[in-house]
């Protein structure tokens, strides 16, 4: 048991959890740390609001029966990833689902005890486009700007000049020159993004693949 250092409640997390995260001591109950990112984030105009839709699992992390459940919105075929970290660094996890015609193909999905959010962003999309074939036509979706724009219009240069950047080294370069190569591996890859949180179910779920880490219950 723990108690949270916000509001003293006592609150148990799984052992399995504990187990992947020695040293780890959650500092505050699932109640507590959602309002926190709520309350951290400024108020979105109603313009952007509409923009984004509504979602729920804005506010928790939500299991994949429960965004089967809520999101019918979106795309229903292609290859979503998504990845996340609890602090940055922190323990974070990332996942990556295949749907052809609303029917899971496949999914991927993992977890570290220490990383980023960026970290596990490209995780998530090696493990995405190593479901699709090199001869195959199928669109790739992220939330994460940084991924499609690393791997559609800077990888390039970076590789022509050595894997050098003229700013300074390139973050998590291993990672990059895979994502990369996997990419130019599958010419048929489109890679897109799409707003976080948007109430598309397929992104939603790969959200929820991604946050499993945090629950007792995928």
């Amino acid at each position: 048991m723990f108690t949270c250092e916000t509001c003293g409640a006592r609150f148990d997390v799984r052992q399995e959890v504990l187990d992947r995260y020695p040293g780890w001591v959650p500092a505050q109950c699932m109640k507590c740390r959602d309002a926190t990112r709520r309350d951290s984030k400024p108020e979105p105009s109603q313009k952007a609001t509409r923009a984004r839709g509504s979602s729920a699992s804005r506010s928790r992390d939500l299991t994949i029966a429960e965004v089967l459940e809520r999101f019918t919105d979106g795309p229903d075929t292609g290859v979503f990833t998504d990845g996340a970290s609890e602090g940055n660094p922190g323990p974070g996890g990332w996942g990556a689902v295949r749907v052809q015609d609303g029917v899971v193909v496949d999914e991927k999905m993992g977890s570290e005890p220490h990383t980023t959010n960026n970290r596990m962003e490209l995780t998530a999309m090696i493990a995405g486009l190593e479901m699709i074939g090199p001869d195959e036509t199928v669109d790739v979706y992220t939330d994460s700007r940084l991924v499609v724009d690393t791997i559609t219009k800077w990888a390039a240069g970076w590789e022509r000049r050595g894997w050098k950047r003229k700013t300074g080294p390139i973050a998590n370069l291993e990672l990059v020159q895979k994502a990369y190569r996997l990419a130019k591996e599958r010419p048929g890859a489109r890679i897109q993004w799409v707003p976080a949180h948007s109430g598309y179910r397929w992104n939603e779920y790969a959200d929820s693949l991604a946050t499993a880490y945090r629950r007792s219950t995928l």
